[in-house]
């Protein structure tokens, strides 16, 4: 009997588009002889075709397992993992702490700061009122310039920008505001991009990580999805000893946040140090054509077929423990 595999794709984050396509390429690798894929959009307007997934255990006959395609907000904030929650479907990725502890950029940093694991330093504004000035003065007095600065809740670097004097500072934060009321203003790092890429449950696994080596001056939305103009070395050229840290660190991050299925950690190796820090743990990575984390497998010997199966295995794993557990007395 073929497992049918509904993937949630579109969704009302910035990220719409590149959702789509990653879920394009995660159907066409659905093994036609086991799987049957169940495509599910959500539209911008958060409408879903052809039709939402009910929150009741076996309301959803047609639905053997989930995909969650959706990057960002609505979708990699355990959001639509409380929904699977609710219905009682195993899903692929991450769960609602997970997901959404990881999303906030603020919240995440903390939580791996309280077990030691290294993160560039920051603070953390409000907005308040729409329109209302943000004051990042105490973050210019602390670490000058240049600063980035990020909408706290999104990814595939909507909204962030690199300020490298007052004026542009103030034009950040105005859009950074545009796209959530909390802002991170953080240190910048001058040095390597480095993502790793982390599979399991239990007992997770990193693959040996690649830099990212932007044609812009940080690797923003523009160069990750429109210019194709971005380089990877897989495997980064680094020092053997900080590849392996990488991979411990990416492991431990990815068991902080209580990661489950999948993970993709993002690092900063700052060039006159050597120092590395994590930058963000993105829950569900992209699956494009140009994605790194399927190229992370794939150099480590797990083709985009055998990756997407591995997932769907994991998610079927970990759904029968937790339908082992009572939640009454």
């Amino acid at each position: 009997m073929r497992k049918r595999v509904a993937v949630l794709y579109g969704g009302r984050s910035g990220e719409h588009e590149i959702s789509i396509r990653s879920a394009q390429a995660v159907m066409a690798a659905l093994d036609p002889e086991k799987y049957v894929a169940v495509p599910i959009f959500i539209g911008k307007d958060g409408r879903w075709d052809p039709k939402p997934i009910l929150p009741e255990p076996g309301a959803n006959p047609g639905i053997d397992v989930v995909f969650p395609v959706l990057h960002g907000t609505f979708g990699e904030d355990g959001t639509v993992q409380g929904l699977l929650e609710l219905a009682a479907l195993p899903y692929v990725g991450a769960g609602v702490f997970s997901s959404s502890a990881s999303m906030d950029k603020e919240q995440f940093k903390r939580i791996c700061l309280s077990i030691g694991l290294p993160v560039v330093e920051w603070i953390t504004l409000y907005r308040g009122a729409p329109g209302a000035a943000l004051d990042a003065s105490e973050a210019v007095r602390r670490f000058g310039f240049p600063l980035f600065v990020k909408p706290a809740n999104l990814g595939s670097s909507v909204g962030i920008s690199k300020a490298h004097d007052e004026a542009e500072l103030k034009a950040a934060l105005e859009e950074a505001a545009k796209y959530d009321s909390k802002i991170v203003v953080e240190r910048a790092i001058a040095g390597h991009e480095i993502e790793c890429a982390v599979l399991g449950n239990d007992a997770p696994e990193a693959a040996t990580p690649c830099e990212i080596l932007p044609s812009r001056e940080f690797y923003d939305y523009d160069d990750k999805y429109l210019l194709d103009a971005a380089r990877v070395e897989l495997p980064a050229k680094l020092p053997a000893e900080t590849i392996a840290e990488i991979r411990r660190i990416a492991v431990a991050c990815f068991r902080a946040v209580d990661c489950s299925g999948m993970g993709r950690v993002d690092f900063l190796v700052e060039g006159a140090t050597g120092k590395v820090y994590i930058n963000e743990i993105n829950t569900i990575p992209g699956f494009t054509s140009i994605s790194m984390f399927p190229k992370m497998w794939e150099h480590a010997g797990l083709s985009f077929a055998q990756l997407v199966e591995r997932l769907i295995e994991l998610a079927l794993e970990r759904h029968a423990v937790r339908q082992s557990l009572r939640y009454e007395r």
